[in-house]
């Protein structure tokens, strides 16, 4: 059995669904997926039975919701509250758009919660910012000690929204008394939990750190940063995986909506430059 795991990664995440794409054309099947913030919206779709197609276009048309805000305007509200304005909280993106979204595109696939889904199981993560733990949302628990953390009973678009959302810009998504932000709080590649499900072989997907040179702005900065942060957050989960594919973006930001069609390509050609190396993975004992 093969699963796959998708790193959270803003707008570039559509490159998740030209990795699927290139691997289903080239008759590699995917029997577990799971991910984090963006990833976890291209794998819950995938699950669900949408195309890797399919999930480019959504991606594309509610594209706005799954990065929250215009880069302009991010930050508005975080200055009020950083200076103590309780009100300022309100001026943050509460994510209900998104999860109204993927509500509806389960509902078009007769699902609800995340438990329902019967196509792939599914691995989405998220980290409750009251005690600090990671929780996941899946349709299929493994046999573990701690099942506390697992949770089958929650809506597909809470879900998604649950582990996109990132701090300073969406409010906390509240369930059942828990308080979830984005699961890259504690690992941004869901490798290990993927693992609990007995598979075989595990590919993880992540994004190349771009260099800062001379021409690099604050937000190509933060991206790196967010990158090197990832990767070390999620340094024991790559040592678990058995094929590291890391996709390049051309310093694509996390807000880029432009280059939504660029990332998917990126993808794709991700891939297919590394197809030999991931076939022999693969047949490999």
């Amino acid at each position: 059995m093969l699963g796959i795991a998708l790193s959270g990664g803003g707008i570039r995440g559509i490159a998740h669904a030209g990795v699927l794409k290139a691997l289903v054309d080239n008759g590699i099947s995917v029997d577990i997926i799971g991910g984090t913030s963006a990833g976890a919206l291209v794998g819950v779709l995938y699950a669900m039975g949408y195309t890797p197609d399919y999930i480019y276009e959504a991606f594309k048309l509610y594209s706005k919701e799954i990065v929250g805000l215009n880069g302009g305007l991010m930050f508005s509200g975080v200055r009020e509250k950083i200076l103590g304005n309780k009100a300022g909280i309100k001026g943050l993106k509460s994510g209900k758009s998104l999860e109204e979204a993927f509500n509806k595109l389960a509902v078009r696939k007769g699902y609800k919660n995340v438990g329902e889904i019967l196509d792939l199981p599914v691995i989405i993560t998220s980290v409750d910012i009251r005690d600090g733990k990671e929780y996941i949302f899946t349709n299929s628990v493994p046999n573990v000690e701690n099942k506390g953390r697992y949770i089958t009973n929650i809506e597909v678009g809470k879900a998604v929204r649950a582990s996109s959302s990132f701090p300073g810009i969406f409010c906390p998504c509240e369930f059942e008394g828990h308080s979830f932000y984005d699961g890259g709080i504690l690992d941004n590649i869901p490798v290990l939990e993927i693992r609990k499900q007995g598979v075989d072989k595990i590919i993880a997907v992540n994004f190349k750190a771009d260099d800062i040179e001379s021409s690099s702005n604050i937000m190509d900065l933060g991206m790196r940063t967010l990158d090197i942060m990832g990767n070390k957050i999620s340094e024991k989960s790559l040592n678990n995986c058995d094929f590291i594919l890391t996709v390049e973006t051309d310093k694509t930001g996390l807000f880029d909506i432009e280059k939504l069609d660029s990332c998917f390509k990126y993808g794709y050609e991700a891939v297919l430059k590394n197809l030999k190396k991931i076939k022999q993975v693969l047949t490999s004992n």
